[in-house]
């Protein structure tokens, strides 16, 4: 009698426990749902996040249409890619290359590129089918000096080009862009297909 009686109690325990009552299962589903969604806002609000890329400015980088990882967080060095809101033009993100760090001395002079007074490769640039005239109008020479009265990038700024350099908008025309105002880097590319991977920087 008593293995039988411990036997219906158990079996009525787990009855119970299975019989859990719908408005339960529907608010641990709900919030379940809560917790899944905050965390992947959480995800896009401080750490990564998808753009994509408008216009011609970063080609052959990169190319109108393309979509990227971005990333918020960790520290920002020389040629990495990195977004920003538009100076002057609100509700508008740039994507451009970092050029200049905190204390270096830019200039740029017969179509080379020269930093803290060393010759830089721009491996990342393609101005072959570009016309002399218009590289010299659109390419032409400057330094820091010329452009913003300065010798040096500021400290926690930087001075960013677009690879396309006849065809962008960059620090050259709205000056410097200031640390705070960086909205993350991005080195990886996730659409289309046939690009995906990483976007090759200079050492």
């Amino acid at each position: 009698m008593k293995d039988s009686s411990y036997k219906n109690n158990s079996e009525t325990i787990k009855d119970k426990k299975q019989d859990k009552p719908l408005y339960q299962e529907l608010l641990s589903t709900f919030v379940y749902i809560i917790i899944i969604t905050g965390v992947f806002l959480l995800i896009r609000l401080y750490i990564v996040a998808p753009v994509s890329v408008e216009g011609s400015s970063m080609e052959p980088t990169l190319q109108d249409g393309d979509h990227l990882l971005l990333n918020k967080i960790g520290d920002i060095d020389r040629f990495d890619v990195i977004v920003f809101p538009a100076p002057e033009e609100n509700g508008k993100q740039f994507i451009k290359r970092v050029i200049g760090l905190p204390g270096d001395e830019i200039t740029f002079q017969d179509q080379t590129l020269f930093i803290n007074g060393e010759t830089i490769e721009e491996d990342y640039i393609d101005l072959s089918n570009v016309s002399d005239a218009d590289l010299q109008s659109l390419n032409s020479d400057f330094s820091l000096d010329s452009l913003e009265d300065v010798e040096q990038v500021p400290e926690d700024s930087y001075f960013v080009l677009g690879d396309n350099r006849v065809n962008s908008k960059d620090s050259r025309s709205f000056g410097f862009i200031d640390k705070d105002n960086v909205t993350g880097k991005t080195s990886l590319r996730i659409w289309p297909l046939d690009r995906i991977g990483f976007i090759d920087s200079p050492e």
